[in-house]
C-alpha cells in the first residue's frame, strides 16, 4: 500500500478562493489553504449560505477558483483544459448527493453502470463493476429494482455504489443523509465509515454537527471563511 505521507495529497488548496464578479463582487469562498491526504475522513460543516456549495463545486472540479491553486492527486487543475478537467473528475472523484440523482426508470444496476459510460469502460466491464459495487453496499438483492421501489436509504446506497464503481481516489459527499430518517442516516454513515476504514478518502459536507463529528477531521465554513477545528476526541 502506498504511504499516504509520501504520495501527493488528494486535495491541496493553496490560497484557493472564488469571487463572483459584481457589482458588487461577492467572495463566495475566501482564499484558504487545505490539505486532505489519502485515507483522510474530513467533514465540512457550516450553515446554509456559508460557502459549502462553493467548496464542493471547486473540490469536485465543477467550478474553477478565481484565486490560488488547486491540486487534485498532484495535478494542477488550473493548468488543464476543460476536457482534461472533465476526464480527471470522472477518473478521480465519486459524488454522492443529497437528492440521489438516480434515473427513475432504470434499475439499480443500470444506474450504477451508466456512470462509467464516458470513462471508456467497455459495457461488459461496466456491468461487472456495477454489480460488484452494489454487492459492496449490501444491495445484491436489489440490482434489478428501479429507484421508485427502493427506500431512501437504499437509493442512497445505490448512489454510493455508483460513486464507487469508477474506482475514485476521493468520495465527495454533499449532505448524504439530508433526505433520510435517522435509521437510514445511521446506516449510510456506517457504510461511509467502513469505506474509509478500507482506505478510501472521504470528504463529507453537512450542516449537522452530529454528522460532522463522525469524521476524523472537521473543517468549518462560515461567511466564506474556511477554518479547521482540531479538538480532542470525545471519551
Amino acid at each position: 500500500m502506498t504511504d499516504s505521507l509520501s504520495s501527493p495529497p488528494v486535495i491541496e488548496f493553496r490560497q484557493v478562493g472564488l469571487t463572483y464578479p459584481g457589482p458588487p463582487p461577492v467572495a463566495a469562498l475566501k482564499p484558504c489553504d487545505l490539505t486532505v491526504r489519502r485515507g483522510d475522513f474530513v467533514t465540512v460543516v457550516g450553515p446554509s449560505g456559508s460557502g459549502k456549495s462553493t467548496f464542493l463545486n471547486i473540490s469536485g472540479l465543477l467550478d474553477a477558483p478565481t484565486h490560488g491553486t488547486y491540486l487534485l492527486d498532484g495535478h494542477d487543475t488550473g493548468a488543464l483544459r476543460d476536457a482534461d478537467r472533465t476526464a480527471l473528475r470522472g477518473r478521480r472523484i465519486g459524488f454522492v448527493f443529497q437528492a440521489f440523482h438516480l434515473l427513475p426508470h432504470r434499475s439499480a444496476l443500470e444506474n450504477v453502470a451508466m456512470s462509467m459510460m464516458y470513462n471508456g469502460v467497455a459495457r461488459a466491464e461496466r456491468m461487472t463493476r456495477a454489480r460488484q459495487a452494489l454487492i459492496r453496499v449490501g444491495l445484491e438483492h436489489r440490482v434489478d429494482s428501479v429507484p421508485t421501489r427502493l427506500s431512501g436509504g437504499e437509493r442512497q446506497r445505490v448512489a454510493i455504489a455508483r460513486a464507487l464503481a469508477g474506482g475514485p481516489s476521493l468520495l465527495l459527499c454533499d449532505e448524504p443523509t439530508g433526505n433520510l430518517d435517522s435509521a437510514n442516516a445511521r446506516t449510510v454513515l456506517e457504510l461511509l465509515e467502513e469505506l474509509h476504514a478500507e482506505g478510501l478518502t472521504v470528504v463529507l459536507i453537512t450542516h449537522d454537527p452530529e454528522v460532522a463529528a463522525r469524521g476524523g477531521r472537521t473543517v468549518s465554513i462560515r461567511d466564506g471563511m474556511l477554518t479547521e477545528r482540531r479538538e480532542a476526541a470525545a471519551v
